[in-house]
């Protein structure tokens, strides 16, 4: 096993514990187990009961028990499911490949990160390591990450600081302000990310009882990832693989890269299946060392996150941000609607496309990508996540109209010739060894020169490989047993 604690639950404050425990038992906080969110049948009928008469945005605590992909699709009163995802339509994509999205908006907030942000905060919660009495919690993110975290914490009795760039959409600050204890706008856009880090770091120096989650570098959200999306996924392949089906691998953009390890639970049981992390045309660090800004919201760059197990990655492609901005256009404007429905996309789906935010659009250009490039057939499957919807993202459209007019026909048909059925193979590298290992080396500039990291732990994630990451699994059960634990301290469930 790795000398390495990447989720570290050996160390134990019991005086900071009953803190928690208390402000738990104050606010009638009960924390869902991580097998719980995993399979919500196992929750408590009485919960089950109460969520009836609560929103699925609602700041209260019941909503914990919320966090899973199986949400019944209602803002009110729902109930459980199973795994809640579409699969895009041939006519659509263009190719004969089966690409399925699970889809994010059924979660509280709109998005998966909340579940991110849980697979962080709570083993330090259930451990003393983070004292709701006495800490702030601090969630750096350029979106929804910062969301899920501010969230969670009100969820569970904690403050909280949310930071994020100035420039992302207005939708994500006016929520904020109602939830954050203390919003930072930092200066930039979406891969301004180091404008983030320098901020934590000030904040870090100023000697506040401050606890920093940052989704880059924090294995709960890989923990969370490889432990819920993984095997949500696999159900729904388990669901929908026909005799002859085959599935093909996991498309997603790199973000924090806490989805992406949803791909190496679905590699172990699919070992000949591949994962392809996207990122933006305008700033392809992975694909050619590079930089520069963007407008797919969600998905960072300008670095390689400290969790992104690289040496398991196939293939890294760039997506045009222009790509993703059009096709929101035809996905939601009436013009663009009509326009699909005389292509044969089904009018059903049609109505269902607001599912896909900014980030959701680049996940399933970069899945048709990777559909075009290993030439797949009807009985190929992809699987991606469409990570939030457009309730985030509202703003943007009305902003278009203001800069480029109203979106005619004219406008709808040029989209989807260049947009749609114009997706191509470039920008794609298939990643042999060296390949994979020129990106893990980029992650010393960003972690070892400047976050503090190790060499040891770095050259540990490339030459100790399956011990190092192998080490992030296993801690489920023991991370419930804390959860269960701390549950019983604070009576709640007895009563």
């Amino acid at each position: 096993m790795s000398k390495f604690n990447l989720i570290d639950l050996t160390i134990h404050d019991e005086e900071a514990l009953e803190h928690a425990v208390q402000r738990a038992r104050e606010r009638n906080i009960i924390i869902p187990t991580f097998e719980q969110q995993r399979h919500p049948e196992l929750i408590p009928a009485e919960i089950k009961e109460k969520l009836r008469n609560v929103g699925l945005w609602d700041l209260n605590p019941l909503n914990l028990f919320r966090i899973t992909w199986k949400n019944e699709p209602t803002p009110f009163g729902g109930g459980f499911d199973g795994v809640n995802y579409l699969e895009y339509p041939s006519e659509l994509t263009r190719v004969p490949a089966r690409i399925i999205t699970l889809v994010g908006k059924w979660f509280p907030t709109g998005a998966h990160k909340v579940g991110a942000a849980f697979g962080c905060l709570v083993p330090r919660l259930t451990t003393g390591q983070f004292d709701p009495t006495y800490h702030k919690a601090v969630w750096p993110s350029t979106g929804n990450y910062c969301r899920g975290g501010a969230y969670d914490s009100n969820l569970l009795g904690c403050e909280s600081i949310a930071i994020l760039p100035e420039g992302m959409s207005k939708e994500r600050f006016d929520w904020l302000k109602s939830v954050a204890g203390e919003i930072i706008a930092t200066p930039g856009t979406e891969s301004n990310v180091k404008e983030i880090f320098d901020k934590c770091n000030e904040l870090r120096a100023s000697g506040e009882p401050l606890v920093i989650f940052n989704q880059f570098d924090e294995f709960g959200n890989y923990l969370w990832h490889y432990e819920i999306t993984g095997p949500a996924m696999v159900e729904v392949l388990e669901s929908e693989l026909g005799p002859q089906d085959q599935y093909r691998g996991v498309v997603l953009t790199t973000g924090s890269a806490g989805t992406i390890a949803s791909g190496d639970y679905l590699k172990e049981r699919f070992p000949t299946s591949k994962i392809a992390a996207s990122e933006a045309l305008q700033c392809p660090t992975l694909l050619e060392n590079g930089f520069g800004a963007h407008r797919i919201e969600g998905i960072g760059d300008k670095h390689v996150p400290w969790i992104h197990n690289v040496k398991n990655t196939d293939m890294v492609m760039a997506v045009d941000d222009e790509a993703t901005i059009s096709l929101m256009r035809l996905f939601n404007e009436p013009e663009g609607k009509k326009l699909l429905v005389e292509k044969g996309v089904p009018e059903e789906f049609v109505n269902q496309l607001d599912l896909l935010g900014i980030s959701s659009i680049a996940n399933m250009i970069s899945a048709i990508k990777f559909a075009k490039y290993y030439e797949l057939g009807e009985h190929d499957v992809i699987i991606t996540v469409a990570t939030d919807s457009m309730e985030m993202y509202d703003s943007r459209l009305r902003e278009l109209r203001a800069e480029r007019g109203e979106f005619t026909r004219e406008d709808a048909i040029a989209v989807w010739a260049e947009w749609l059925e114009g997706i191509d193979i470039d920008h794609m590298l298939e990643t042999r060894y060296y390949d994979r290992k020129r990106i893990h080396n980029l992650k010393y500039y960003t972690w070892v020169e400047q976050q503090g990291k190790t060499y040891e732990e770095i050259q540990a994630q490339w030459y100790d490989y399956d011990d190092y990451w192998s080490s992030i699994h296993g801690h489920v059960e023991e991370l419930d047993a804390l959860i269960s634990e701390f549950n019983r301290r604070t009576g709640l469930l007895r009563q």
